[in-house]
């Protein structure tokens, strides 16, 4: 589905309080629809500067990005928004999301320390493929630090992990997207 398609889906189920995967807990249902707040809130204030729309805008290579997520992943509700912005400035840049549930041999291919971490971006570009996700670096490393730290992830956590992104404003997403597509 594309990025309009997606946003649609997300909403039919905020509406239906219902989630993607078959999840049926609360904390599933409680993440679709605080992701749908987030996901509106990215797309109002998340901003590619005038140098890097002006790059986008000169690239000729055909890109194909497949993100593979799901509506109550935390950390697809800021990088989606961006990887839409830049899907629609880039000029021949392809946007396809498909649910991780239901893409399990794709996802299995692009595994993150053998997990199933989502958003997972693949670009297919030409004969090369290269992927991206869940998270930033800075995020990452941050989410890194705390396991050692606190050996599991828990509510302090992830309200770190958001206001993490709250505060790098979208920078080091589109940083990294734009590395991928070749800006240095």
């Amino acid at each position: 589905m594309n990025y309009s398609d997606y946003k649609d889906l997300h909403k039919r189920l905020v509406d239906e309080n219902r989630t993607t995967g078959g999840h049926t807990e609360l904390a599933y249902l409680e993440y679709t629809q605080l992701n749908w707040q987030r996901i509106k809130r990215w797309e109002k204030q998340a901003k590619l500067t005038e140098e890097e729309i002006d790059w986008l805008k000169e690239q000729k290579a055909s890109i194909r990005w497949v993100v593979l997520t799901e509506p109550w992943c935390g950390d697809a509700a800021p990088s989606l928004p961006l990887m839409a912005k830049i899907a629609q400035i880039h000029p021949s840049l392809e946007l396809e999301i498909l649910l991780r549930d239901e893409n399990l041999e794709l996802m299995n291919q692009f595994l993150t320390r053998g997990a199933q971490s989502i958003p997972k971006l693949i670009q297919y570009s030409g004969d090369t493929v290269y992927s991206w996700g869940p998270r930033p670096v800075g995020a990452a490393k941050l989410i890194d630090n705390y396991k050692m730290q606190h050996g599991k992830l828990d509510a302090t956590a992830r309200e770190q992990l958001q206001q993490w992104y709250n505060e790098n404003k979208g920078r080091q997403i589109i940083s990294e997207l734009l590395v991928l597509l070749g800006r240095k």
